[in-house]
């Protein structure tokens, strides 16, 4: 699996947003405050991989600035952001873990404090296909890194899948269960350091 693609690390450069009065389309206020209410989740994910092999796992949220993917065997990937730091982990490999700054990913789109997605420069285009709403996000300076699509339902408004594509155009589709929310999920989940530290006393 790309490491790249595995996470999301495509990124990129601010464009239009599309109209409001497109047909069933969530605005985007709307979706700010669904995200700016989810303060922890948890919910069962699918991905879909570019070669079409399927990966499964479970996703933890805790906001502002924290996720975790953590990949169920046989893989041995695991994805978090925490510290201002997004780190993608190959727990079979005896190299350190791929780190980037959170604010230079889309991830910190959803992540941030105060989620204000008509104010962020990350978002290119906003449309709907009458039955759901996507987003796209990329780095404003990293354009030809790829981008990430944000798939929403409404009634009520609900993340259901991402779809990560990278710079040569392979996609990864990420498909949630329904998110479990206000539940207690604890900080060390989310820190960089002491998953490094865990992963280096298990070798």
């Amino acid at each position: 699996m790309n490491r790249r693609t595995l996470f999301i690390v495509p990124l990129l450069m601010f464009g239009l947003i599309g109209p409001l009065h497109a047909a069933g389309i969530i605005p985007l206020d709307d979706i700010s405050a669904y995200l700016n209410k989810m303060t922890t989740a948890k919910t069962a994910f699918s991905q879909i991989n570019p070669d079409g092999t399927i990966s499964k796992g479970t996703l933890y949220i805790k906001r502002p600035g924290r996720m975790r993917l953590e990949y169920a065997p046989p893989s041995a990937a695991l994805v978090m952001a925490g510290g201002g730091t997004v780190a993608i982990f190959d727990r079979k490999s005896n190299e350190p873990p791929q780190q980037f700054p959170l604010n230079r990913t889309p991830l910190s789109v959803i992540l941030k404090r105060d989620v204000n997605l008509n104010q962020a420069k990350m978002i290119t285009s906003h449309h709907s296909d009458g039955t759901v709403t996507t987003i796209t996000a990329q780095d404003p300076e990293n354009p030809d890194v790829g981008y990430i699509e944000l798939i929403f339902t409404s009634d009520p408004v609900a993340l259901r899948k991402w779809v990560v594509t990278d710079e040569s155009g392979s996609q990864t589709t990420v498909i949630l269960e329904d998110l479990e929310t206000g539940i207690e999920l604890s900080s060390g989940l989310f820190s960089v350091p002491a998953e490094m530290l865990k992963t280096k006393q298990s070798r």
